[in-house]
This record gives C-alpha cells, structure tokens and sequence, in this order.
C-alpha cells in the first residue's frame, strides 16, 4: 500500500458517521494532576491499569473510531499481555499518538507559546507506526488576553502546526491538527471568535504552503465560546451559530472531519454543544464530530477511583458518555438521554 493510500484508508476508519475519538493522551504531568483529584498514586501501574480499563470498555467501538494515546500507552499491556493498541485494534479502534512535546514561551511574543518537538520526529512516527499507530495529534495553545495572541504567535504556531503536518503524512501518518485556543479569561464570545477566525486563517495558509493533503488530515479546534471568567454566558444555540460561521469563513470544505476538542467544559456542556452545532450544521461539507479528553473521561476516573471492583461501573460511564456524544454528533441528543 503506496502512502497516499495509507492516508486514505485511515481517514475511513477514523471519520464514521456516529463516532469519535476519544483523546486518552494526557501527559505525565497532567495525568498525576487527574489521579491526584481523585486520591490516586501515579504509579505507572495505575496508569496502565487505567488506559486499559479505557480501551477494554464493552462495545467502545461503536461510538468511538480512534483513541489518541500517550507514549508509554504504546508498550503497555493488559493483565492478560494483550498489548494495549492491539485491544484498541480488536474493537475496530484506529490508534493514534500524541507526538508534540509541550509548549514553553515564544521568545518575542510575550504572553504566547510555541509546541516543540518537531526535531527527530520522523523517526520517532516510523517507530509509532511500527507499534500500531495510524494518526498524530499536535496541539498548539493560545492565550486570549488584550494583547494577545501576537500576529507574531499566530504565525509562528501555524508555521509549526504545518510542519508537522507534512511530516506526518510523508511517512503515512494522518496528522491531527489542534490549534488551541484556550478558555481561560474573562474574554467575551466575540473577542474568543476574532482570535478563533485569525488562528485558523492562518493554519490553514500554512498548511496549504507545506503541501499538506487537506483530504487527509483532520482538524481539532475549540468552539466559539466565551472565556470561563466572562459574566455572560453563551447558549448553545449561540455557540453554536458562531462556532459554525467561523468555520465556513476559515476551513476547506476538502477536509474530511472537524473533531472539537472539550476544553474545559462539563460532559454535559460538550455534549450539548456539539448536538447545537450538528443541529445547524446543514450541509456542512465536514464530519462534525468530537475529540475529547476530560469531556468522555471525568465521569470514569470519578466511578474508577483506582479501584479494581468499580471497573464495571466506570466502564458503564464511558460507554455511556460515548454513546451519548455519538448522538450529538448526529444532531439528535436531548438532554433525557443523561438520565438514562
């Protein structure tokens, strides 16, 4: 199978009606931060007892088309020695990795950052690949303030973002491509749309001048909303009328699926979001789908409680969050589902 075909086989697996892709890619920091909010020891055995309870979940695959995982996630196993990307495999899961190696400071731009990782990192995908891994996801962050973010970030972070795009797909890699900007603040909606709209004109430029395959990759952006601070809060009509005007003005109708990131918001909110934003939608030319971490995940880690007699129930918790956002993205989500 030739590259393009790879690519091309991939993104059927992963852009289905239905589905999406639940994002268990946490960081090592970011995973001690969520076992800590729950009385859980980071050990790595916790953590391989927890992604496995993930990706064994009963019938995940019929709501969930990939998973992105953490490295380590890669050579773990199962109690009974099933490598851990082969579990997902078995429940017709595409597996995915996180290849971006966190954000520091952009020199020059103050209040912005900019994601490393870049050198090396087609051989560190040839040896994802070998280990199962079909997509990537890279994710830069942007902060919302007065000021920021700087024309010289905005370009800067899309400069990168097409890097490893073209990257990715030269080794037969699908790339995720996660422009960030952050709820943080007290920013209004508008304001949060201004900075949405400029991010992603310019990604999308960027990506376009690497030679990246816009049919072959997926974009994971934020909705329009306002910042968490901010004393007015959006419906999720309004969200979702703002979220999709940005989308038409900034993203190719070539790319084949949008899978929003939660960013902070409850299960509840994402899911209901995301079921606004299909419910207007039309005849959007994208896939309108979901790529969540904490949005699929809180309730489990909250059921789990490091515990090996609640993994049923927590497992039951995925399930269910994934069926529901499964709903959402095809618009037909009510808010009774939840108590079902």
């Amino acid at each position: 199978m030739n590259t393009q075909d790879e690519l091309q086989s991939t993104i059927s697996d992963l852009v289905v009606k239905g589905k999406g892709i639940l994002a268990a890619d946490e960081s090592s920091p970011t995973i001690i931060k969520r076992f800590k909010a729950i009385n859980v020891e980071p050990t790595e055995e916790n953590r391989r007892a927890y992604r496995s309870l993930l990706l064994a979940t009963p019938q995940l695959g019929d709501y969930i088309s990939g998973v992105i995982l953490f490295e380590e996630t890669l050579t773990q196993t199962t109690d009974a020695d099933i490598p851990l990307p082969q579990l997902a495999a078995q429940q017709g899961i595409v597996v995915g990795i996180k290849v971006d190696k966190g954000f520091l400071p952009l020199a020059g731009a103050t209040g912005d950052n900019i994601t490393q990782g870049l050198d090396g990192l087609a051989d560190r995908l040839a040896g994802y690949k070998q280990q199962g891994a079909r997509f990537a996801k890279w994710r830069e962050v942007y902060n919302i303030s007065a000021t920021n973010p700087t024309a010289l970030g905005i370009k800067a972070n899309a400069e990168t973002l097409a890097r490893y795009a073209a990257i990715c797909q030269s080794v037969g890699i699908v790339p995720i491509v996660e422009p960030e900007v952050l709820l943080d603040g007290d920013h209004s909606i508008d304001r949060c749309y201004e900075v949405i709209e400029a991010v992603q004109h310019a990604v999308f430029h960027a990506l376009y001048r690497h030679g990246v395959i816009f049919e072959c990759m997926l974009l994971k952006p934020s909705m329009v909303i306002q910042g968490k601070d901010h004393p007015v809060k959006a419906t999720a009509e309004e969200i979702a009328e703002k979220t999709l005007k940005e989308l038409r003005r900034t993203v190719p109708a070539a790319v084949p699926s949008i899978n929003f990131l939660s960013g902070g918001q409850t299960p509840e909110e994402a899911t209901a979001n995301l079921n606004a934003i299909n419910a207007l939608a039309g005849n959007a030319p994208w896939l309108l789908s979901f790529s969540y971490a904490r949005a699929l995940q809180q309730p489990v880690m909250q059921s789990w409680a490091g515990k090996s007699e609640n993994v049923a129930v927590a497992q039951a918790a995925l399930f269910k969050r994934a069926k529901l956002n499964g709903a959402a993205q095809c618009g037909s989500y009510v808010v009774d589902m939840e108590n079902t």
